[in-house]
């Protein structure tokens, strides 16, 4: 069972696809943090971002690995780096390459084979498992996503003006919706929640919630 939660930057995805996971016990995956620990990755070894020769090479000498909240690249804990304002700045260029997306796609599925999942992303209803019943679009005013953003406690930002966040999320928002491969785009059947003025408990409680009419619906057609 794979339930699929996508949204732009900010929406709170991470945070609602979490405690979704905790209330049906499922597995949690943050595609979201393979992405930048990727960039991380490129950024560490200070390859140009022009030079895709060598960006493509490097997915050669990538591991990643997570366990529960800490985001592990090559064995080293990268979880707090890979919310710097660098990676931030860098992550939707390179999720944009169409090898980094495929190797990251294929990964994702690896993960989730055979589990219960709970994952989070932009792509993930449209391109990674798009066959899932189980669909959700969360979104949030800009304002609200740079507020959410501004009181991250994860994050490792330097920023410190809710208006600038705001202009960086309005500006990937451009960049990931325009972007050739798997755009950023509500799936046709994913279900939208507007969440800028909800809490995170009514979210979850509104996604549970519609996964068991869907599992309701389905029993009554007699379909597994």
């Amino acid at each position: 069972m794979v339930i699929a939660i996508d949204g732009p930057a900010g929406a709170g995805k991470s945070t609602v696809a979490k405690r979704v996971a905790e209330m049906l016990g499922h597995v949690y995956l943050d595609t979201g943090a393979m992405y930048r620990a990727f960039t991380q990755h490129v950024l560490e070894q200070r390859i140009p971002l022009k030079n895709i020769v060598k960006i493509k090479d490097s997915l050669n000498s990538f591991s990643i690995s997570i366990k529960g909240n800490r985001v592990f690249v090559n064995r080293v804990d990268v979880t707090k780096k890979i919310r710097s304002d660098e990676v931030t700045d860098n992550v939707s260029y390179i999720s944009s390459l169409d090898f980094v997306r495929k190797k990251m796609v294929e990964l994702q599925r690896n993960i989730s084979e055979n589990k219960d999942v709970v994952v989070e992303g932009r792509d993930i209803g449209t391109a990674v498992f798009p066959d899932t019943r189980y669909k959700f679009y969360l979104d949030a005013s800009i304002e609200e996503r740079a507020r959410r953003r501004f009181y991250d406690k994860n994050s490792s930002s330097s920023t410190n003006d809710i208006t600038t966040i705001a202009e960086k999320i309005r500006q990937r928002d451009v960049y990931d919706s325009s972007r050739t491969v798997s755009p950023l785009k509500k799936a046709a059947d994913a279900y939208y929640i507007d969440s800028t003025d909800m809490s995170i408990e009514e979210v979850c409680d509104v996604i549970v919630h519609r996964i068991y009419e869907i599992r309701r619906g389905a029993a009554n057609h007699g379909e597994s």
